[in-house]
Order: structure tokens, then C-alpha cells, then sequence
């Protein structure tokens, strides 16, 4: 027991003893003495409450500096347990408001090195306040930060206004925005509700459309360049190889016929490889000088059945189940682009299902929302996810001998048609899907 403690409960002891006392000496009719005794037990009442009202004065200023944020104040532990407890508990808090702080620092660090405007909005009492924004939203709207979500209605009414009309809900549109009149810029904006019992969130992204073009271009465009490096690479470092090898054979004063032999099969290769590079070329160029489609009005279910019917040899040598499913739509479009398209579809189905026990492949000509679509989905065992992103990519390849360039034409002449060619992952298999616009 601390000394304070000890003094405190001997002075509670005094007015006891003393107002026992004052009783016997009121009981006696001793007045002075009475009032003596009740004075002295008083005093020690008012020192013994003093001693209490001070642990619970220290303890309400602990809370307080709790609830109000101030950890300023540095206090020690007194032996007292509703003070302990109380500086216990103002140094958790302590330690937990410095940790949110440091992290809140570390996440508004990280959101403004974004290089897309993000604004996060929360909802208090049926109002939307701005719970964060990073420069980077402020600069591409050119607008002050507010704290008040009505204030951007003035300064950004096409902005707010599409925010309103998402409902704070889930949605992507693009809009263009005009900076101090100058041209014209296209954005994506992407709004995303997070909810949780108390609070709820409304996440707002601003992405440029022309640096996502771009991004995708660059990254293709490097994509390339290594395809088209590693080709050239191969290629030649052999060829340089030999050719030096022939030069010094030619440089010696007699020629054996050993040395001859070798410069034959040294030219042999080189040829070889030459040709190589030469269909490498071919290739690049096919998928770079595409023509531009004649179109004319043709029936998409006599196409399929045509480029089917070119490829039944390979159908029936490798035991392939044909599934047709085809509603018969007319579209207007360049027949042997699309048949081609076609072929090189089915050419990739067929090498998918060429070592399953179960051979099928399965076309499919349907409506979606007033879209033709026409699908092609084999029982192979699909495409592995970490190259998903990649296949449509000019001569990226898993085939021995393959050129790479099958699904990139395929796609080039779907968008030539202003289509699109998606790839679906199955359970088992794969589905590539081309829809035509009407």
C-alpha cells in the first residue's frame, strides 16, 4: 500500500473514531466536547474526500485528454488502481492514435503518387462530404479542394452531375473535359460503393483516355521489339557464326574436301535460315499491311460451314467431334477476311484438343443484346492465366514451329469489321468469342 493510501484510510479511521466518540460525549450532554469530536471527525471527512476527488480529478483528465485526442501529457502509474488503469489505457490510445496517424501519412503518400485523380467520398447524415482527394484529381479539373461535395457542383457541374446520377453506385463512363477552353480531353470514370454497417463510401477514379491508349501502345510496341529481336537474334548470330567460319576456309591456300563439305552444309543453313527470316517478315507484314475488307452482304452460317468443310480433312484424321449450333444471321463483311479468321480459330482449337481422349469442338451463332455473336469453344485444356494476357500479341507462341500470328490476325480482321474478339476461359477448354456489331 503507497503512503498517500495509507494516510488517506487512517484519516477515514479518525472521523469514525471521532464521531463515535462525539455520539458518547452528545449522549452524556457534553456539548463542548460533542462539537469538538464532530469538528475533528469532519476535518478528516473533508481531508479522506479531498484525497479521493483527486485519483478521480487525474482520472477524468486522463479520459478527457483521451477523447480529445491530446496525448501531450506524459503521466505515471501512483499505485492507485482506477489511475493506473486509466494511464493504461491513455498510452493504448496513445500508441493507436500514432499508429493511424503514421499509416493515414503512408496511404495519402501512396494515393498521391497516383497517376490517376482519385476522390473518395463519405456519407454523414444523408450528406456527402470529400473524405480524400490527391492532387492529381485537383489538377486534371483544374478546381481548389473543398471539403463539401456541393461546392464541386458549380465549379464541375458535368462531373457532379454524372456522379449524381450514378447514385453513388457502381458505374464506368467517359466524358470529355475543356480546361481554361482549350481542346477537348476524354476521361474514364469509374465510381465504386464501399458499405459497412456505419459508414459508407463512394470511390471516384479519373483516368485519361489518351495515356491508358498510350500505356497499351507502349507496351505492345515493346512487346514487339523483343518478339522481333529475339527472331533476328536466332537468326543471325548462327549466320554470322558460319559466314565467319567460311571466311576463314576461303583464306586458307588449299581447299580439302572436308573444308568444302562444311562450306556446303554452312550454306545450307544459311539458306535455311534466310528463308526463316524471310517468313518471319511475310508474317510481320501480313499482320501489318492488313487490307482493308470488302464488304458486301454474306451469310455468317454459310462462312463457318465453308471454313469447316476447307478444314474436315484435319476434323476426321484426329477424330474431332463437329458441334454446330448456328442461327442463321446476315452480316456485312469481306467473306474470305472473316473465313480466314475462321480457319486460323479453328486451326488453334484443333492443336488444343489434339491430345485429349475427348475431342469436340463446338460453334455457336446467337443474339446478345441486338449482337451477332459467333463462338468458337474446343475441350482442350485451355490457355494457362499467366499467359491469358499475352496471346493476342503478334508472334507470341507455346507451339513448336508456330508462327504467332493466327489469333493476332484473327483480331486485327474482327476489329477491321469493328468487332471484337474476346477470349473466355472454361472449366475445361476455351471459348473465343467474335461479336459483330449490326
Amino acid at each position: 500500500m503507497k503512503r498517500h493510501q495509507f494516510f488517506g484510510l487512517i484519516f477515514i479511521l479518525l472521523a469514525i473514531v471521532c464521531g463515535i466518540v462525539a455520539f458518547d460525549f452528545y449522549s452524556h450532554n457534553k456539548w463542548i466536547n460533542c462539537i469538538l469530536f464532530s469538528f475533528i471527525s469532519l476535518v478528516c471527512v473533508i481531508i479522506a474526500q479531498n484525497s479521493v476527488l483527486s485519483y478521480i480529478r487525474k482520472t477524468e483528465k486522463l479520459i478527457l485528454a483521451i477523447r480529445k485526442k491530446d496525448f501531450s501529457l506524459f503521466p505515471k502509474t501512483e499505485g492507485n488502481i482506477l489511475i493506473d488503469n486509466a494511464v493504461k489505457l491513455y498510452y493504448q490510445s496513445k500508441e493507436e492514435h500514432l499508429s493511424r496517424s503514421s499509416y493515414k501519412l503512408l496511404y495519402e503518400e501512396i494515393l498521391g503518387q497516383l497517376e490517376i485523380g482519385l476522390m473518395i467520398l463519405s456519407e454523414k447524415n444523408n450528406t456527402w462530404e470529400v473524405f480524400y482527394v490527391n492532387p492529381v484529381f485537383l489538377e486534371i479539373l483544374q478546381i481548389p479542394k473543398y471539403n463539401s461535395w456541393n461546392l464541386y457542383e458549380k465549379k464541375t457541374p458535368d462531373f457532379y452531375k454524372i456522379i449524381e446520377q450514378s447514385q453513388y453506385e457502381n458505374s464506368q463512363e467517359f466524358f470529355d473535359i475543356s480546361i481554361n477552353e482549350n481542346t477537348k480531353q476524354s476521361y474514364s470514370l469509374r465510381t465504386k460503393k464501399v458499405q459497412n454497417a456505419r459508414h459508407r463510401f463512394c470511390i471516384i477514379s479519373l483516368e485519361s483516355v489518351q495515356k491508358i491508349i498510350e500505356q497499351k501502345e507502349k507496351l505492345a510496341w515493346n512487346n514487339l521489339m523483343k518478339v522481333i529481336s529475339h527472331e533476328l537474334l536466332n537468326t543471325l548470330t548462327p549466320v554470322n557464326s558460319l559466314i565467319q567460319n567460311m571466311e576463314y576456309i576461303a583464306n586458307q591456300d588449299i581447299i580439302g574436301k572436308e573444308d568444302q563439305q562444311d562450306m556446303k552444309e554452312s550454306l545450307m543453313i544459311i539458306n535455311s535460315k534466310s528463308k526463316q527470316l524471310l517468313d518471319f517478315v511475310d508474317d510481320y507484314r501480313q499482320v501489318a499491311e492488313l487490307p482493308k475488307p470488302v464488304f458486301k452482304t454474306i451469310s455468317l452460317a454459310d462462312t463457318v460451314e465453308s471454313a469447316l468443310h476447307f478444314l474436315k480433312p484435319e476434323f476426321e484424321q484426329k477424330n474431332i467431334e463437329i458441334i454446330n449450333s448456328l442461327e442463321n444471321y446476315t452480316i456485312s463483311a469481306d467473306e474470305k477476311m472473316i473465313q480466314r479468321c475462321l480457319i486460323n480459330l479453328y486451326l488453334n482449337a484443333i492443336y488444343a484438343v489434339s491430345e485429349c481422349s475427348e475431342r469436340s469442338i463446338k460453334t455457336e451463332i446467337k443474339t446478345v443484346n441486338k449482337r451477332i455473336i459467333l463462338s468458337i469453344e474446343d475441350s482442350g485444356a485451355g490457355i494457362q492465366k499467366e499467359i491469358q494476357d499475352k496471346i493476342f500479341l503478334p508472334f507470341f507462341t507455346t507451339r513448336s514451329g508456330g508462327s504467332g500470328i493466327g489469333l493476332t490476325l484473327s483480331k486485327s480482321i474482327v476489329e477491321a469489321h469493328k468487332g471484337y474478339l474476346n477470349y473466355k476461359p472454361l472449366e475445361r477448354g476455351s471459348r473465343f468469342e467474335i461479336w459483330f456489331v449490326n
